[in-house]
């Protein structure tokens, strides 16, 4: 048996005015999916354990399994294993966004969703001017880059900028969650109000200026941590073989740690004009060799947090039409059975533009397993589904028949 998980992240919504009350999720054309459920069982997931926030990070690592107090060292380690950079005892890595600060106030998380081109050269530039013994900046993917602190204390009170457009800046600064770290909070604050200072008059962010897009006038360091200690699919569930497929660091990283190789595709972007077709025909060529691939298709989430409806619903129909069709007619073809799972890691409502910790609707289709009374796919049809109500690491017990 081969296993095939697609994740569309944060595709999970709630009920929208405009779409007659209805979820994205329930208001877009998804004829595949629904097959799916038809042919599968389906459910609901409770992704994020009690007193950790519903990032993506603690999401997707409950979807693969993981009890998430005993592995979790912050997103920063994470996205370090993805790029190759090693965590060294003594060191703290965060993740380093790049964002857009509009009259004293978070605009966006993104930078307008900056270049990888545009970012590298600020990220580099900040290091030149930045850098020393005491901090590392590493240039990663769009907005999304890294921070790595010598003897830094992760006992810090951090936001995740995606969680308050809107709000001024020096309301949502980093804070000490113990006596002992108020100087890693302090020298990072500092760090931030010198990055504004370098960065508003950077010749990339005139341009961007010039052209009517959104500044990266400051970095936004969050998710402190140091180097986990996870075991690998392997070693959990016994799996010989396994391929992770995303355009996200996180993602990546993860996987790393999880033992799965790391597969990239050209022109994989994690927005809606990702490859969907490069992507799901990696994880079709992968399963062939592997037991297990994770497809991770980021293009729902950020569509949440930029709150547009429309084209949440694109995504959705994208992920539709354009990997699950490929996937369900692919391996009908195949000798070995696929079981073939699909699920979001967390809501992210349009309306708030950030995650929440609601339970997400999964399927599990395995060939030959009797399907339940499940015929469409949506946040209320799961609720229905045989599985009932699963939390974390029950999901890939479930996956893998260990239930």
């Amino acid at each position: 048996m081969k296993y095939l998980v697609i994740l569309g992240d944060g595709m999970a919504d709630e009920p929208v005015a405009s779409l007659g009350g209805k979820t994205p999720l329930q208001y877009a054309q998804t004829p595949s999916i629904d097959r799916l459920a038809r042919l599968g069982r389906s459910g609901m997931l409770d992704t994020i354990p009690e007193g950790f926030s519903p990032g993506s990070e603690i999401a997707n690592l409950s979807v693969l399994g993981y009890n998430v107090p005993e592995v979790f060292e912050g997103r920063g380690s994470l996205e370090a294993a993805s790029m190759g950079i090693a965590i060294l005892p003594g060191e703290m890595a965060m993740r380093c966004n790049l964002i857009c600060i509009e009259e004293g106030r978070i605009k966006n998380h993104s930078a307008g969703h900056i270049s990888s081109e545009e970012a590298e050269e600020l990220i580099l530039f900040l290091q030149q001017h930045l850098g020393d013994e005491l901090f590392s900046f590493y240039p990663g993917v769009s907005y999304r880059h890294l921070l790595k602190v010598k003897g830094g204390n992760k006992k810090l009170l951090c936001t995740a900028p995606h969680d308050v457009p809107g709000t001024p800046f020096g309301e949502v600064m980093i804070r000490p969650a113990s006596d002992d770290a108020a100087p890693t909070a302090s020298a990072l604050n500092r760090l931030i109000l010198r990055s504004q200072q370098l960065l508003e008059n950077h010749p990339v962010n005139q341009k961007r200026a010039a052209a009517g897009k959104d500044k990266a006038n400051s970095i936004w360091p969050w998710s402190p941590g140091y180097r986990p200690a996870m075991k690998t699919l392997s070693e959990l569930f016994g799996i010989q073989g396994g391929s992770v497929i995303s355009a996200v660091d996180l993602i990546r990283g993860i996987g790393v740690y999880a033992g799965l190789k790391v597969i990239m595709v050209e022109g994989a972007t994690g927005l809606y004009d990702t490859n969907y077709e490069g992507k799901v025909q990696a994880a079709l060529e992968a399963l062939k060799t592997d037991d297990f691939v994770f497809l991770h298709i980021e293009a729902s989430d950020e569509a949440g947090h930029e709150g547009d409806v429309a084209l949440k619903i694109k995504t959705i129909e994208y992920l539709d039409s354009r990997v699950v069709k490929t996937v369900l007619e692919t391996i009908a073809l195949w000798d070995e059975p696929v079981t073939v799972a699909l699920l979001p890691d967390h809501p992210t409502p349009c309306a708030l533009r950030t995650h929440t910790r609601d339970a997400v609707p999964f399927i599990i289709y395995r060939p030959g397993d009797t399907p339940d009374d499940v015929e469409v796919y949506d946040e209320m049809a799961g609720r229905k589904g045989g599985y009932g109500l699963l939390r974390g690491p029950q999901f890939m017990q479930a996956l893998f028949n260990n239930k």
